[in-house]
């Protein structure tokens, strides 16, 4: 009699099937559009090419995300892992233990040491910065500046100067783009900040950013003022204050490069090269466009101009091994050499490998950023997001559309005395 002998394969399907239906989430909340979004999208690939094990998902939210993440944390769902910019928020959430303490957990030796404290939070780590961008950048059409012969000014006055020459020549010289959705005003405040910083000098700017002094001080007035020289000038900006608030901020700086150009000048961050890359797929860098620092206003401190940096820290609001594992990845060399090479954009991570700057205006960056000896943050950044991400936002849409100093910045002032008390 012949046996029957019958062979079941159950071992791998209960292994499979775990895997399909058990897979490790984390799900990532970020506000980058773009070729910023693209790049991203490739780290994204690349790790979990790493851990098939392990599905990211990622959630694309504008730069609304502060109340589109206060009501999942108030709703008891928070995202696993944001990176975001805004540091003041940051500070909220580690107060209030909403945030993960990294203390323990990941090692940020590696990140840039200029770069390293911003992560902090009354001495422990919460955050890691993982793209960092240097503000204090203005952007030219450099073929149209060497063909008029305009050489990149080495202060305000000289830019101002410059400004006026332009027109004389039948020219626009800046093109400014404040609108950017629910976030709209946000661009101002960089222009803010950087004037704070050299027409006050750091330590005025970190006891305004610490609501030390009021927004009511002269300090503020005044750089409030100097920007109004350029914004509320007609002659010296695209379409005058109106086409400022009424322009995108990434779509801004395309008017450097029609034929003839609508306008010459362009204050932004690093950033803006993915877009200006984009949106001009033709041009070259450093030759087609370049950029040179935003100049000095006090020239006593002209051997010592500071620059303003931004960027994103990463934050965890859960614990679990999978989100921490994919945040040490965010920082990690692979992951910061992938977004320099995508975007032509800045690392946080110190052992980048410098051959990948082919780009000569990222290597230009990278100088600045070295060799700076005097850097701040990016105060709106840092403030409390009522204020920060809110009054002071819309402050500056108030200025730029004709409403009175001293009423804005009563306003502003008003909203600080609150976000304060309760920071």
């Amino acid at each position: 009699m012949k046996k029957l002998i019958v062979f079941i394969v159950v071992i791998n399907f209960p292994i499979f099937f775990a895997t399909y239906v058990f897979a490790a989430k984390v799900n990532v909340v970020h506000g980058w559009p773009a070729q910023q979004g693209e790049a991203f999208e490739k780290i994204v690939k690349v790790y979990m090419g790493k851990h098939p094990e392990i599905e990211v998902i990622v959630e694309v939210v504008g730069r609304d995300r502060p109340a589109y993440l206060a009501t999942r944390l108030a709703a008891g769902n928070p995202p696993d892992l944001t990176p975001h910019p805004w540091l003041g928020l940051q500070a909220e959430w580690a107060k209030t233990n909403q945030i993960v303490c990294f203390e323990g957990l990941i090692d940020p030796s590696g990140i840039l040491d200029a770069l390293k404290p911003l992560g902090y939070v009354n001495g422990k780590l919460f955050g890691l910065f993982v793209f960092p961008s240097i503000k204090s950048l203005v952007w030219y059409n450099k073929r149209k500046f060497e063909r008029r012969g305009y050489r990149p000014p080495r202060s305000w006055d000289a830019m101002l100067t410059l400004s006026n020459k332009i027109v004389v020549d039948g020219g626009t010289p800046w093109t400014i783009g404040l609108e950017s959705g629910a976030a709209s005003g946000w661009p101002g405040t960089d222009w803010i900040e950087d004037i704070m910083l050299r027409s006050a000098g750091p330590q005025i700017y970190d006891q305004w950013v610490n609501h030390q002094i009021p927004w009511t001080h002269p300090a503020v007035q005044r750089a409030f003022e100097y920007f109004g020289q350029i914004v509320l000038n007609p002659t010296y900006v695209l379409g005058g204050p109106t086409g400022a608030l009424t322009t995108n901020f990434g779509d801004s700086p395309s008017a450097l490069f029609t034929q003839p150009p609508r306008a010459f000048m362009h204050r932004q961050a690093t950033f803006i090269q993915g877009f200006i890359r984009k949106q001009n797929p033709g041009l070259v860098a450093g030759k087609d466009y370049d950029i040179f620092p935003f100049p000095p206003i006090d020239q006593s401190a002209a051997q010592r101009v500071p620059i303003l940096v931004g960027g994103d820290v990463v934050n965890c609001f859960t614990r679990r091994p999978e989100v921490i594992e994919f945040a040490k990845f965010l920082i990690s060399k692979e992951a910061q050499e992938i977004w320099v090479k995508e975007l032509g954009e800045l690392p946080s991570n110190k052992n980048t490998n410098p051959a990948l700057f082919t780009n000569p205006i990222t290597r230009k960056a990278w100088h600045i950023l070295s060799n700076a000896t005097i850097s701040r943050y990016d105060a709106s950044d840092t403030m409390p997001g009522a204020v920060g991400t809110g009054s002071f936002w819309s402050g500056v849409l108030d200025f730029v559309s004709g409403i009175p100093l001293k009423r804005v910045l009563e306003t502003i002032e008003d909203s600080a005395k609150d976000a304060y008390s309760s920071k």
